[in-house]
């Protein structure tokens, strides 16, 4: 008998590895599609797994109808942690090639773009790449001191009671860092990167809680046409106004000392886990401090610390979801809707974390040579197309974009955000100043808390 129960407990095993493996490719096609698709996300994803969910569990002809209860809502869960990796590789794509950054992908769309112009967008696209599965290989060698740092030192009590200071920090250093420029003064690029910063904010603050009417099925936040417009319309409607020649892109992998690499990763995966944990922080504010920790600003240790401050974030969210039972993520919440968590308090991982944390591994390597290849197909047909039509095309696409998911109040953001992105890309200084339309906001709601 204890044979025949071993023999069934190892089937049912590798039934459920099977069945997540194939969750797992869902979710990377999913994922891709999102991530090539701007302003659609794997939180869009989740929206319809979960308003789904009760008609896929009543079907009694489905496949579903024959797996366990919670077998079925693990699935679901590891669909949509799988799309949500494979996000953070593809989305890279649409923001080097067309200029349509979400808040993760806002700061490394500049150096993408510089590559881009050097004829190196397939260096660029390979860098990212690079970037999201170091920080795939770097989640994992953390998870134990991950685990202990909340455990043992409760690293997250003790950081609530300073968050306002640690984000007036980043800001101030934001500031002064990204303030200099070889075109002008000191003391006038100070004042014109603090000017960017503080209207971006104001912005950012007016646009916080604002309605969103969008008159299809998907939807965003008010979030998607200010960052639209001001890193990627901004770009476009400079660019049309200064059409830079594309050349051939060369179709080469990047040659870089391997420490520097190591040292991008390092900063960006670890700026991904810290902001995993605190709320109202994201990764694009991570992003902010891993250019602040990261002092090599050349674009493509840039493009490789942001690459990996988005990857690592989705793998932290879920760790922390399990440690301390908040959800800090659009794919965390949906998560914990569809599971019951429980909390890693023992030796071992929870069940549920474990299976995951599998998906995970499964849908890294498949993201990354899915990136690596759709890279090269976009560098050489790219060159060939007629830039100053491709930018007026892409151009129109992004307000059709921005109508779809956030209707004709998202347009007039849209233009607001624009006429704010050229200010910094006509008088000199660094467009990240106008990452203070995602810092202000958080320093006003900690201020008020």
């Amino acid at each position: 008998m204890r044979d025949v129960h071993r023999a069934t407990q190892k089937m049912d095993t590798m039934l459920l590895a099977l069945l997540l493996f194939a969750a797992s490719l869902i979710g990377v096609l999913l994922g891709t599609i999102t991530g090539l698709v701007p302003g659609f996300h794997p939180n869009n994803v989740a929206v319809i797994l979960l308003s789904f969910t009760p008609a896929i569990l009543a079907e009694p002809r489905s496949i579903c109808a024959a797996l366990p209860y919670d077998t079925v809502l693990l699935l679901l869960a590891a669909i949509i942690i799988a799309a949500s990796v494979a996000h953070t590789f593809l989305n890279f794509i649409p923001a080097a090639y067309f200029g349509a950054p979400e808040g993760e992908t806002a700061l490394a769309l500049l150096p993408a773009h510089r590559l881009l112009l050097e004829g190196r967008a397939y260096e660029a696209t390979m860098l990212s790449a690079m970037g999201s599965f170091g920080a795939i290989i770097f989640s994992f060698l953390f998870i134990i001191p991950f685990f202990l740092l909340f455990s043992v030192l409760h690293f997250y009590e003790l950081i609530q009671s300073t968050m306002l200071y640690l984000l007036i920090g980043i800001s101030t250093l934001l500031i002064l860092t990204e303030s200099f420029s070889e075109r002008m003064a000191a003391y006038k690029a100070l004042i014109l990167s603090a000017s960017v910063f503080l209207l971006s904010g104001i912005f950012g603050y007016v646009i916080l809680d604002m309605p969103v009417h969008a008159p299809f099925l998907f939807s965003s936040t008010m979030l998607f046409p200010a960052l639209t417009g001001l890193f990627g319309l901004s770009t476009i409607s400079y660019s049309l106004l200064h059409t830079p020649e594309i050349p051939e892109q060369e179709i080469e992998k990047p040659v870089l000392e391997k420490a520097e690499v190591i040292k991008s990763i390092l900063s960006g995966s670890i700026s991904g886990s810290l902001v995993s944990f605190l709320p109202g922080i994201t990764s694009a504010h991570a992003t902010v401090m891993a250019m602040l920790a990261r002092r090599n600003h050349e674009p493509e240790q840039v493009i490789v610390t942001l690459s990996g401050v988005n990857t690592a974030n989705v793998v932290f969210c879920l760790e922390t979801l399990f440690l301390i039972s908040r959800a800090r993520s659009g794919t965390t919440i949906a998560l914990s809707r569809l599971l019951t968590i429980q909390r890693w308090e023992g030796a071992f991982p929870p069940s549920a974390l474990l299976s995951l944390l599998v998906v995970v591994l499964v849908a890294a390597p498949c993201s990354f040579f899915i990136t690596t290849y759709l890279g090269k197909q976009f560098a050489l047909r790219f060159s060939q197309l007629p830039y100053r039509t491709l930018l007026v095309g892409i151009a129109f696409f992004l307000v059709a974009l921005v109508l779809i998911f956030t209707g004709f109040l998202g347009i007039l953001v849209l233009l607001v955000g624009t006429c704010i992105g050229l200010i910094p890309i006509c008088c000199g200084v660094k467009r990240s100043t106008a990452m203070g339309v995602l810092l202000v906001p958080i320093l006003v709601i900690l201020w008020h808390m």
